[in-house]
C-alpha cells in the first residue's frame, strides 16, 4: 500500500493479522487505541484509519452487539409504549441489590433526564408532590437556564409532612431549572365543600387555574393505599376516608383523587374539598410524564396507564414486567 503524505514511516504489520485493516481493527477495539495513535503506528491518516474500520465492519472482521439488556429494556419499553398508548416509555436498569432508597434515587434520576429532554424554553411545567416527584426535582442538572421557564404547583399547601409537600417539590425543581416558582396560596384539603368553591371563586386562585390549563408539561407520580402510602403518610385526609375508598374499589391515587383498577375517579365528599388540577383538566395537557415504580404500585400504575392519564412513563424494569402480564 502506498503511504499517505506527510505520515510517519509505517510499522511493519505483525505476523498474525492477515493485512493492514485487520491490524487497524484490533488496535481500535481490542488495544482500544485512538484513530489518531492507530494512524501514527502504521503511517497513515486518520481517514485511512477511519476506511479501515468502515471496511472491517463491510468484511465481517467486526461486528457491533448491543448489551443484551440494554436491547431488552428497549424492547420492553417499546411494548409498554404500544400497550398503553404512550408516546415514550423509560425503562430503568434491573438492579436487584437496590434498596427502598436507592430505587427512589433511581426513578428521580431517570424522570429528571426526560424532563430534561421534554422541556424548552417559554414551556411552563406543572408540579404534583411527593416523594417520587421531589427525587425527581432533586435530580434535575440544566446545563444552562432555560428562557421563560416557570413551574407551577397544582394542589394546595400541605398541613403534615413537609418534606414532599407540593410547595416544596415546585420550589426545589424550580431552583434546579433556574425557573420561575408559582405557589398556590391555599391549603390542599378545606373543611367544607362551600369554603372550597368561595376560594376557587378567588381571582388569585383563578389565574393559577387558568396557567395550569395552560401548561406544557405535568410531573406527577402514582401513589397506592397501603399502609406506607405517600397519601397516609403525608395526613392530606384521615385512614378512614382512604379506607372508604379502597371499599369502593380504589387502588391508585393520582394527585388526591382516588382511581379504580380501569382508571375511572371514584369521588366521593374529599373530592369536592379538595383544591387541586381535576383529572379531566389534567387529561387535556399536552405531555403527562408519570415516574412511578416498584411492586407495590404495579396495580396503581396500571390504572393510571388504563385511564390514558399519561403520555410519558419512568419506572423500573420488576415493574414493567409485571405491567406487562396479562
Amino acid at each position: 500500500m502506498k503511504r499517505d503524505d506527510q505520515t510517519p514511516a509505517a510499522q511493519p504489520i505483525p505476523a498474525e493479522f492477515d493485512d493492514a485493516v485487520v491490524w487497524a481493527t484490533w488496535l481500535y477495539y481490542e488495544d482500544q487505541l485512538t484513530q489518531n495513535e492507530i494512524a501514527k503506528l502504521l503511517g497513515v491518516s486518520r481517514a485511512t484509519i477511519v476506511n479501515y474500520l468502515q471496511e472491517a465492519r463491510k468484511r465481517g472482521i467486526v461486528r457491533i452487539l448491543m448489551n443484551a439488556e440494554v436491547a431488552t429494556r428497549t424492547d420492553i419499553s417499546r411494548q409498554l409504549a404500544a400497550r398503553f398508548g404512550l408516546e415514550q416509555a423509560m425503562v430503568l436498569p434491573r438492579r436487584d441489590d437496590d434498596g427502598p432508597a436507592a430505587a427512589l434515587q433511581a426513578l428521580g434520576a431517570g424522570g429528571a433526564r426526560l424532563v430534561e429532554r421534554m422541556t424548552k424554553p417559554g414551556d411552563t411545567i406543572c408540579v404534583s408532590w411527593g416523594r417520587t416527584v421531589l427525587a425527581v426535582a432533586e435530580a434535575l442538572e440544566l446545563p444552562r437556564p432555560l428562557e421563560g421557564l416557570s413551574v407551577v404547583q397544582v394542589t394546595g399547601a400541605s398541613t403534615g409532612n413537609r418534606e414532599f409537600s407540593a410547595e416544596f417539590c415546585t420550589a426545589i425543581m424550580a431552583r434546579n431549572m433556574g425557573a420561575v416558582s408559582v405557589n398556590m396560596v391555599a391549603p390542599a384539603v378545606l373543611s367544607s365543600a362551600e369554603l372550597r368553591d368561595a376560594l376557587m371563586a378567588e381571582p388569585v386562585l383563578r389565574r393559577q387555574f387558568e396557567r395550569i390549563g395552560k401548561a406544557d408539561l405535568i410531573v406527577f407520580g402514582v401513589g397506592a393505599l397501603g399502609p406506607d402510602s405517600t397519601m397516609r403518610i403525608a395526613d392530606v385526609t384521615d385512614n378512614s376516608e382512604i379506607d372508604d375508598y379502597a371499599a369502593e374499589g380504589a387502588v391508585a391515587v393520582l394527585i388526591c383523587r382516588f382511581l379504580d383498577a380501569r382508571g375511572r375517579q371514584i369521588t366521593r365528599d374529599f373530592d369536592r374539598r379538595v383544591i387541586g388540577i381535576e383529572l379531566d383538566d389534567l387529561i387535556r395537557l399536552p405531555k403527562r410524564l408519570c415516574v412511578a415504580g416498584g411492586a407495590n404500585k404495579v396495580s396503581a400504575i396500571r390504572a393510571v396507564l388504563a385511564g390514558g392519564y399519561a403520555t410519558h412513563l419512568v419506572t423500573d424494569m420488576a415493574t414493567a414486567e409485571q405491567l406487562l402480564q396479562d
